[in-house]
């Protein structure tokens, strides 16, 4: 990946990988202490802006997956003489699939609830001029047909703010 969206994309996958503090390791901390919760771990962490009809043909649909990518660049100028001073808006995907409707809600929140804490201990610098403010927004579209049986998807959107 090049230039900065992909700069920027790269640094959020790098940081919903870890295998310290990452997703995964967030999602083992909520299950361990709410035995309620038997989840899975996330399968599939990819950056991509796909939709679900597309990747369950094309053989990527693994679920539960996560999927990152910058869906607006806005260059504001705010520091002159730079190329490049605004904000990246980045979406993480949270895309949970199973065969029963019981649950499949509040397994997708667990998934939903590690990201938030993830960028939650991510405030600040995130090198090569870009800085991570905080603050998120996450919406939750319907349960759909799809993946297993049933499919419910929801975006963690964010902007990072990026001078170059």
């Amino acid at each position: 990946m090049a230039g900065i969206t992909g700069q920027i994309t790269s640094t959020t996958l790098r940081k919903l990988q870890a295998q310290d503090d990452g997703v995964t390791a967030r999602v083992a901390a909520i299950v361990s202490s709410d035995a309620g919760l038997a989840t899975v771990g996330i399968r599939s962490i990819a950056a991509h802006n796909i939709s679900i009809d597309v990747s369950e043909k094309t053989g990527h649909a693994q679920y539960p997956a996560l999927l990152v990518y910058c869906d607006k660049l806005s260059n504001s100028l705010k520091e002159k003489f730079r190329r490049f001073s605004g904000r990246a808006h980045l979406v993480v995907e949270v895309r949970h699939s199973q065969d029963k409707l019981e649950a499949l809600e509040a397994h997708t929140q667990v998934y939903v609830d590690a990201v938030c804490a993830l960028l939650d201990d991510s405030r600040g610098d995130w090198g090569s001029g870009s800085f991570y403010p905080g603050g998120y927004d996450v919406s939750y579209e319907p349960v759909v047909r799809g993946g297993r049986n049933l499919l419910q998807k929801a975006k963690v959107s964010f902007d990072v703010e990026v001078s170059k």
